[in-house]
């Protein structure tokens, strides 16, 4: 009789039981690991800490080395109990690439960071609570091709904060903006105003929500993405990117050039006058 009561019960079921089994599944709990390593600036450091600040489910490691323990980050997410790591590698002091990568299987992504401007440097009027959640704003151009397809699903699952992660706040005040100008992704994060800024109560009902900036603000140029977490069989590979290596070579060589020419220049001069020889004056040596 309990078996058939079972069996019943399992096939008469509510609507609301079901929308609730189908959240229970699909409410994957999201958790970020963000890691840097060693030589990043002060610049970077504080890049990292806002981005820690703004995602409430994400979790901080220690600095690894750049090229011994990169293979280490899955078994740290594994840890740390993440399925998502941010890891920040910075080269030469001045170079800052930026890893996202889903753990322990894939896929990931290497940026190139571009254009880092923080919270304390921008001191812009926005602000926002710490712990709320944000709206994720794409440009219309994530959907025309499928690399930037698979970008815009990286993002959500990493940016968007899930419903119940800890220290989050049950509303939404501000929002992310990612926009594709230039083959390159910028980052905006705006607070959401719904008062009146002149006198400083509610807006009218008609009325629509401002936004203000408060930052960070960096833009991320892609370089890769891969098909496994950190590494793997290459899904997609920007032909447009130039490493700041090249760009440097470039500019260091343009600048010998011009030297080179003007010690060309020095020379011919040199070699002119003396196939060219002023005639001598007879009357130089009149008064000595």
């Amino acid at each position: 009789m309990a078996t058939l009561y079972k069996t019943a019960k399992s096939e008469f079921k509510d609507v609301e039981d079901i929308i609730e089994e189908k959240e229970k599944k699909s409410n994957i709990k999201q958790r970020v690991l963000i890691v840097s390593s060693r030589g990043i600036t002060y610049r970077h450091r504080h890049l990292m800490n806002d981005l820690e600040a703004l995602l409430p489910h994400a979790k901080k490691e220690s600095k690894i080395e750049a090229k011994q323990d990169i293979d280490l980050l899955n078994e740290l997410a594994d840890m740390q109990n993440c399925n998502n790591v941010f890891y920040f590698e910075a080269r030469k002091h001045q170079d800052l690439y930026f890893w996202i990568s889903r753990a322990p299987s894939g896929p990931s992504v290497k940026f190139h960071v571009q254009n880092v401007h923080t919270m304390d440097e921008l001191k812009m009027t926005g602000n926002c609570l710490k712990g709320s959640r944000p709206i994720l704003s794409f440009d219309a151009s994530f959907d025309s091709e499928p690399h930037l397809q698979l970008l815009k699903e990286i993002f959500t699952q990493t940016f968007a904060v899930p419903k119940g992660a800890r220290k989050s706040k049950p509303f939404f005040d501000h929002v992310f903006s990612f926009s594709i100008v230039d083959g390159r992704i910028w980052f905006r994060n705006y607070q959401i105003v719904e008062k009146d800024p002149e006198t400083g109560g509610d807006m009218a009902k008609n009325s629509k929500p401002t936004l203000v900036e408060i930052g960070p603000r960096f833009v991320l140029n892609t370089m890769r993405i891969f098909e496994g977490s950190f590494g793997g069989p290459t899904l997609y590979e920007n032909p447009k990117f130039i490493s700041p290596n090249a760009i440097r070579a470039a500019v260091r060589s343009r600048h010998s050039a011009k030297y080179a020419d003007r010690t060309a220049k020095t020379v011919e001069r040199e070699a002119r006058k003396q196939a060219n020889p002023l005639p001598s004056d007879p009357l130089k040596d009149v008064f000595e």
